[in-house]
């Protein structure tokens, strides 16, 4: 699919799109909308002005001035390329948000996108070999790893909507549908752009053993290790563990939880297991509240929960986020961010912004640069 819809831009604006921005520990290198867009057809007319006399002759001029017209032809075609990447994506959110009406699937959409990205290692540089968000989840080698468990029921309820969308890629997909549930359930706004490109086969796919284990014997030891190793940070494991307010732990998929609750045993969608809120459709603080309080035993606990006020540091900002909500709403929204381009590669390099207004020219295209630093169970 990635080589579709590269072929498609190629086609939109053949010269626009003739170099592809490198990647280092999974962000494309910062360049100003100008380099992006240079136009093959420039660097003709450059020779043509360097060979001829200091004087301009007729033929020289409208050598020069067919150069302008080439890159602005192209600039047009490349913004209108954006600008059709990102209807696509607005049309396919809104396919997300009622998929999310009728089956409230929160909670296992957000875990689809951040068990795509959550394998990226930032000591390793070539893609795809440093994990990431590159859609390799999608592979069966992939999703019968043990920390995906249950993932297939995510893959089988997106599947349709790849299909009426398919210029977009599998991993903006999955990193679409986690954002938007995190909105549509009452959390904060994801600054998203998108643009990732897919990997091509399940041999592209990382190795088992790159995702969190809930009950290890040092928790706050092994999510350093799994977290540190992705470029996060104390306050971004702590914050990102917050997501644990939606969704339940089912124990014949993770084995952990019970397998209902009072909160679980009528649904919606189906019933069972075990949630960490009461309300485990709706995105707020209130996990952190409960971890803290330890004070309904139908609700969830595990090692790694438990370890965000035992450790020293981390109980900084748990307790932070347990007082005030719009903290936690406010450093959410970046992690999140910042975990969704984990070991992405884009193009074209001027990434899909479905938020933003509309682009007239190159000067109005925007490259984002993105800092790698940055699970939920359902």
């Amino acid at each position: 699919m990635a080589a579709q819809r590269l072929a498609a831009l190629h086609a939109a604006a053949p010269s626009a799109f003739s170099s592809t921005s490198s990647a280092s520990h999974g962000r494309p290198a910062a360049r100003s909308s100008t380099t992006a867009l240079l136009p093959v057809a420039l660097p003709r007319a450059a020779a043509t002005l360097r060979a001829a006399p200091s004087r301009l002759l007729p033929q020289d001029a409208k050598a020069a001035g067919s150069g302008r017209s080439v890159m602005c032809m192209a600039s047009a075609s490349a913004s209108a390329a954006v600008a059709s990447g990102a209807a696509e994506l607005k049309a396919a959110r809104e396919d997300i948000r009622e998929l999310l009406k009728t089956t409230h699937c929160h909670p296992i959409l957000v875990r689809l996108g951040w068990h795509d990205s959550g394998t990226y290692d930032k000591n390793i540089k070539e893609w795809p070999q440093r994990g990431g968000a590159n859609g390799s989840l999608r592979f069966d080698v992939e999703l019968k790893h043990g920390a995906n468990a249950g993932l297939e029921n995510a893959l089988k309820l997106v599947q349709p909507i790849k299909d009426k969308y398919p210029n977009i890629s599998y991993a903006d997909l999955f990193q679409l549908a986690s954002a938007t549930a995190i909105e549509e359930a009452g959390g904060p706004k994801i600054p998203m752009t998108y643009g990732r490109i897919d990997v091509t086969g399940p041999e592209q796919c990382p190795p088992e053993g790159k995702l969190p284990d809930a009950g290890p014997s040092a928790p706050a030891d092994h999510l350093r290790k799994v977290f540190y190793r992705m470029g996060l940070d104390d306050k971004e494991i702590v914050v990102l563990s917050g997501a644990h307010t939606l969704g339940r732990s089912r124990p014949e998929r993770s084995g952990w939880g019970k397998p209902e609750t009072k909160y679980t045993k009528n649904g919606p969608g189906a019933p069972g297991g075990q949630s960490w809120t009461a309300e485990w459709l709706k995105f707020d603080n209130s996990y952190f509240k409960e971890i803290k309080e330890k004070r309904d035993q139908d609700l969830l606990v595990l090692p790694t929960d438990a370890a965000l006020f035992e450790d020293p540091t981390f109980k900084v900002y748990a307790e932070k986020y347990a007082e005030d909500q719009e903290a936690f709403f406010e450093d959410y929204a970046g992690a999140h961010a910042k975990l969704s381009n984990l070991g992405a590669k884009f193009n074209p390099p001027e990434l899909y912004q479905p938020d933003a207004p509309p682009t007239t020219g190159a000067a109005d295209l925007q490259t984002a640069a993105h800092t790698p630093q940055g699970p939920g169970h359902e």
